[in-house]
């Protein structure tokens, strides 16, 4: 792999930190993250383990080998948001002591997404798009569903850097925003009230849109079930831009088909594709949500991947967190993997 030539490579010796990347990005994208690694970070790109002592480990599934073969570890960087369980768990049962950290480089992507799939379902977009393509007006005349938004309430579960950009987005839309996270004592932004998990029943009772936008963990697997859609008002719209588990699948499809909410705009699902050719045919999940006219179904495109401009932020912010790492600071986005999050 060839070094930027706008840098020297590092000299290698007592002092250097050794960093792990064996998923090459795109090459522009490499270039990125060398030119902003200080000067005593050695970075190792590919698959093959380095032939010295490795001290940070950029994977967002490392296997057990990994993790035995590499004991000088010092931080593991998942180089996106959130834990996978099976990584969760392998950390408990080898590695608790290991300080894990996040990149959040795509959550602005997210959000946009969030909000994009809100806005669809709350005014039909999509199966009225459908029938105006062939030339029928009448949902124009019929009351297809149109919702206004402007002076009802957003709840985002999930106050985090989606959740913070998905509240100011509502707020500019004139609605009331009410943020759930972990610590209800921080500040929220202007125009957003801050609630711990407790105040969630009554939260929902007057949410015209249910925001998803926490981690899974295992505190949160299936924390928005039947009692919690039952809750919303008949006219609210679900968007779940976080993971699939969070919302119970069977009620969910059930709120949907039976109209006890308006609609749902969901990026995440709960079955995935486990090879390149299922990709053309996996249904997402064991119900057809895909029968519903009243949800906007997207497959997990809320990383946004692929895009150039988001692999570079990817790695500025890999960048950022490996110095802070180097100079002996605290990067931020520390997880707690005992709490999953």
């Amino acid at each position: 792999m060839r070094l930027s030539p706008a840098r020297t490579p590092p000299t290698k010796g007592a002092g250097t930190l050794c960093v792990w990347l064996p998923h090459a990005p795109p090459e522009r994208a490499l270039d990125e993250v060398r030119n902003r690694l200080a000067r005593h970070v050695h970075l190792v790109v590919g698959p093959e383990r380095p032939n010295e002592d490795v001290h940070v480990l950029v994977q967002g599934r490392p296997t057990a080998d990994q993790l035995a073969e590499n004991p000088t570890l010092r931080a593991l960087v998942i180089p996106y948001a959130g834990v996978p369980a099976e990584t969760r768990r392998l950390l408990l049962d080898v590695r608790s002591d290991l300080p894990v950290y996040n990149l959040h480089h795509n959550a602005s992507a997210a959000a946009e997404l969030a909000l994009a799939l809100f806005l669809a379902a709350a005014k039909s977009l999509l199966p009225v798009d459908r029938t105006f393509r062939a030339h029928d007006w009448r949902s124009r005349y019929d009351g297809a569903q149109m919702l206004l938004l402007e002076g009802r309430t957003a709840v985002v579960l999930g106050y985090g850097a989606i959740g913070r950009r998905i509240a100011r987005a509502c707020a500019a839309l004139g609605m009331s925003v009410s943020a759930v996270r972990r610590h209800p004592g921080s500040p929220g932004a202007k125009n957003v009230d801050i609630y711990g998990i407790d105040r969630l029943p009554e939260l929902l009772s007057a949410a015209a849109a249910l925001f998803v936008a926490l981690p899974l963990t295992p505190d949160t697997e299936g924390l928005i079930g039947t009692e919690e859609l039952n809750s919303l008002p008949s006219d609210s719209i679900v968007v779940n831009v976080a993971r699939g588990a969070i919302v119970d699948e069977d009620a969910l499809f059930t709120a949907l088909k039976e109209r006890r909410i308006a609609g749902a705009g969901l990026d995440v699902w709960y079955a995935y594709p486990s090879t390149v050719e299922d990709r053309a045919r996996t249904p997402p999940s064991r119900h057809p949500f895909h029968d519903l006219d009243n949800v906007v179904m997207s497959p997990h495109r809320g990383g946004a991947f692929r895009i150039e401009e988001l692999e570079r932020r990817r790695m500025i912010d890999l960048a950022r967190t490996v110095n802070a790492l180097a100079g002996g600071d605290c990067p931020p986005h520390r997880v707690d993997v005992h709490a999953g999050y």
